[in-house]
């Protein structure tokens, strides 16, 4: 066993560096600034592409996380310029939070104040910080946490609302994404509230911060976790009435580690033994997606008793934490079998090995998923950089 993890930390390291590598190499926009908004899977970037906030989000956690994994400085430029471009170009200086995205030359493309942009500069702030200890970079997480609860939390019923105009008015149109339902409250953005709070958390130990932790936390043990399927509910009303959709693999097997965590970062040690139990029950529920190959399908349909038979980057990627950090809790071997062949999948068919990093997803035939970014708006070094450092600290752990 101690070989097989050694080899598994091997390439986990070297995967890890080679992603740093493409995001450093293939994705900075010298013709004006920050990072090109969309690069296809011939490294060629669309000079005139939306730029996207959570994109540079993204790349300031990934930089500062794997400098502050690794010790190597020489991420910091990258994190150094994805913070300097959300400072400068998305943060609203008349009305707060920040910007939906920009066109290619910095200018307001998008105003409207979504949450989980504004928790995932949170998050990357906050981790900039702990590699910077840049206090501009913890003032800016303090303010985004402070907008999102003046605006965004319902006194009523708790939660926090999906969306809101650049003035934080009301708008009829939630959304995310095209393919998400048009909801007041949304598990996905709940998730990465969490997420961004508790990264907040280590760096800047607040009382009130932690009450609202714990808080989601409960929220997902009372609404977002299905106790009958252990499969995660997705969006909701704001009286919390769930108005059914997909079961959403990926989004399964990234809850099941990452709510066990924000419990044991603010040391809440009721929530830390429940949330340990339900992240086995969840990962459970969520292996219904892994494909005999080791891949993790997209998702499916309950209703129409649909697959969708395609393998995007970012389930397998959380997949292999998922099962890692079910099989540290349980000691089953069986979580750690299906972990490596999940890496096995994602170096045979999603890792780009002439063009780098990974692509967008592949069908069912393991052909490539056409007409998608390599890198862009929603395509993000967040998942994959993460999974590897999460990967390579667990395994050290166990060692």
């Amino acid at each position: 066993m101690k070989n097989s993890l050694d080899d598994f930390a091997a390439s986990v390291e070297n995967e890890l560096s080679a992603i740093m590598y493409y995001w450093q190499n293939f994705t900075v926009d010298t013709m004006h600034a920050g990072f090109y908004g969309s690069v296809d899977n011939n490294n060629l970037p669309d000079l005139n592409a939306i730029k996207g906030v959570v994109l540079h989000a993204r790349i300031l956690w990934s930089f500062s996380a794997a400098c502050n994994y690794t010790g190597q400085t020489a991420y910091l430029p990258v994190a150094e310029r994805a913070f300097d471009y959300i400072e400068k170009y998305f943060i609203d200086r008349e009305f707060g939070g920040v910007y939906w995205s920009l066109d290619a030359k910095g200018n307001i493309a998008d105003g409207r104040k979504q949450i989980y942009a504004l928790a995932f500069c949170i998050y990357g702030m906050s981790e900039y910080f702990a590699a910077t200890k840049k206090q501009t970079a913890l003032d800016e997480a303090i303010r985004l946490y402070q907008c999102i609860e003046q605006y965004s939390y319902d006194p009523a019923y708790k939660g926090y609302f999906e969306a809101f105009s650049r003035e934080w008015g009301a708008l009829e149109d939630f959304r995310l994404s095209s393919k998400d339902a048009n909801e007041k409250k949304t598990m996905n953005t709940h998730l990465h509230v969490v997420e961004a709070y508790a990264n907040l958390y280590k760096i800047w130990p607040d009382a009130g911060l932690k009450e609202k932790i714990a808080e989601l936390l409960q929220l997902f043990v009372t609404h977002f976790i299905n106790t009958q399927t252990f499969h995660l509910k997705l969006f909701f009303d704001e009286q919390w009435q769930e108005k059914p959709d997909v079961i959403s693999y990926g989004h399964d097997i990234e809850a099941a580690w990452l709510l066990q965590q924000c419990a044991e970062i603010i040391g809440d040690t009721h929530l830390i033994t429940r949330l340990k139990k339900y992240a086995i029950h969840i990962t459970n529920a969520a292996m219904e997606g892994i494909d005999t190959d080791g891949g993790m399908w997209y998702e499916y349909h309950p209703v129409t008793n649909e697959l969708i038979q395609q393998k995007h980057w970012w389930p397998q990627a959380e997949a292999m934490v998922g099962l890692f950090n079910a099989y540290q809790i349980s000691k089953n071997e069986q979580y750690l079998h299906v972990c490596l062949k999940n890496w096995q999948f994602i170096q045979a068919h999603i890792i780009d090995k002439v063009n780098g990093e990974w692509y967008w997803g592949v069908l069912a035939d393991n052909s490539i998923m056409p007409n998608q970014d390599k890198a862009g708006f929603w395509k993000c070094p967040y998942h994959n950089s993460r999974a590897c450092i999460e990967l390579l600290q667990r395994i050290k752990l166990l060692a």
